[in-house]
């Protein structure tokens, strides 16, 4: 029988896993600043080119650090997590619209929203634009795009269908966000909103 992690463990190795990145990326970021100050046209230019991949990078790791390894029972620490969203697209095909409504939930809401965020760009493999919500008292996600679309495999595992021995890199997202949806007392609920448009809600677990 597969052993099972604990969510509260899971958080605080992702935590730890992005605090001991985090370093070394900024690191490079700040060398690469340095030595663009006297340096060729060249140089530069790929000097210029590895400070905004470490830039990059930082914003991915403060954005996974909250999405996967906030526990949800403390106050989170760093920019808030708008602005972690606003960062982690910012250079992409996909554009983040995250609501005031969304702004204002508590922490943990905020958590599930990033996830829902995450398998939202992973529906718009062409890029679009993602719109998070507050829809009545639940979280409401719009993925809309040329090509919008969630695989069955990922549905499945969004409705925790997908048996632990199945899990894969493509659906343990899915599966990850609908098990920080449980923890809530919540479901997820995955739909379409016509052609080129998915949709995502929370809902209660006993509605």
């Amino acid at each position: 029988m597969p052993a099972t992690i604990d969510l509260r463990i899971l958080a605080l190795l992702t935590a730890r896993l992005c605090h001991e990145l985090s370093g070394p990326v900024a690191a490079v970021s700040n060398g690469a600043e340095l030595l663009g100050e006297d340096a060729s046209e060249f140089a530069s230019q790929a000097i210029s080119l590895v400070a905004d991949s470490a830039r990059r990078a930082a914003n991915r790791l403060q954005f996974y650090r909250f999405a996967y390894g906030f526990g949800g029972d403390a106050v989170p620490t760093g920019p808030p997590p708008f602005e972690l969203a606003t960062k982690v697209f910012q250079g992409t095909p996909i554009a983040c619209d995250y609501a005031r409504s969304v702004r204002a939930l508590p922490p943990y809401r905020q958590q599930l929203g990033c996830n829902l965020l995450l398998l939202g760009a992973a529906a718009l493999a062409r890029g679009g634009r993602l719109a998070l919500d507050v829809a009545g008292a639940e979280l409401y996600l719009e993925a809309v795009g040329d090509i919008a679309s969630l695989a069955p495999e990922q549905i499945s595992a969004l409705r925790l269908l997908t048996p632990f021995g199945a899990i894969t890199a493509r659906t343990v997202h899915a599966y990850f966000t609908a098990l920080v949806a449980r923890a809530q007392g919540l479901s997820l609920v995955a739909g379409e909103n016509g052609p080129g448009s998915v949709r995502l809600l929370s809902i209660r677990s006993d509605a």
